[in-house]
């Protein structure tokens, strides 16, 4: 993927990963569009970036979507990179009686449903640019899951699948299909997590993680990621299942 240039929609761009990658995008040279929940982040955002633009949207709503994917398009007839960062990470006691699944229900529509559909929102669009780019975030827990976020581990595995069958489909199109896998990294996506000594430093994570983007592979993994991500190829699943999961 060319690394200036672009005209980038970014969702859940108002915290964290999406947020770094957002600011570091646009600091290279794109116009960047943030997505999100809260309107008066995103407010901040754009004020402390000139040029960014923003808007409120739920990706776990599909009327909401369509009706972004219009406006969007409509306003920026160039977007042509979609960055489907969007995500909630929530733990599940599988073991209470009876089971709660509203934490599963709401994780299945923000996680997998909103990327999915957004993407078919946009293909039309995207299609038609001559060089396009979509970037479905993803997690090493897609390899090895986390036990006491089933469902955010679940939802991950599935769009990393989702994301090598969009790939294929759209191999002899213009858009180019990208999984970027990050490892723990240190933001509140699970509360506490920022402070945790084991998470990757958010600025070391988005400085990799857009080198790699510049060097044109279909996955993005930086090195901390990768245990996880080739594990059962190096028949160490089981272990890092284990470790990761009996923490000491």
């Amino acid at each position: 993927m060319k690394m200036q240039g672009n005209t980038i929609l970014v969702t859940g761009g108002n915290s964290g990963i999406g947020h770094a990658l957002a600011v570091a995008l646009h600091e290279a040279g794109n116009h960047v569009i943030i997505a999100g929940r809260r309107a008066d982040a995103l407010k901040d955002i754009v004020a402390a970036h000139p040029g960014m633009a923003s808007y409120v949207l739920d990706v776990a709503d599909p009327a909401a979507i369509t009706a972004f994917a219009t406006t969007v398009v409509r306003e920026h007839p160039n977007l042509n990179v979609l960055i489907n960062n969007a995500g909630i990470m929530k733990p599940e006691m599988l073991n209470n009686e009876p089971v709660d699944v509203s934490a599963a229900e709401e994780t299945i529509a923000v996680n997998l449903l909103g990327p999915i559909r957004l993407t078919a929102a946009l293909l039309p669009h995207l299609r038609k640019q001559a060089a396009s780019t979509i970037i479905n975030v993803t997690s090493g827990l897609a390899f090895v899951p986390l036990a006491i976020t089933p469902t955010y581990s679940a939802t991950k595995a599935a769009l990393h699948s989702y994301t090598q069958s969009l790939r294929f489909q759209l191999r002899e199109t213009s858009v180019r299909v990208l999984e970027l896998a990050p490892p723990q990294v240190a933001t509140e996506l699970m509360a506490g997590q920022s402070m945790n000594p084991n998470s990757m430093p958010l600025a070391d994570f988005v400085s990799e993680s857009m080198a790699l983007l510049a060097a044109g592979n279909d996955e993005i993994l930086v090195e901390r990621v990768k245990v996880l991500r080739n594990a059962e190829a190096t028949g160490t699943h089981d272990k890092i299942f284990n470790f990761i999961n009996n923490p000491h």
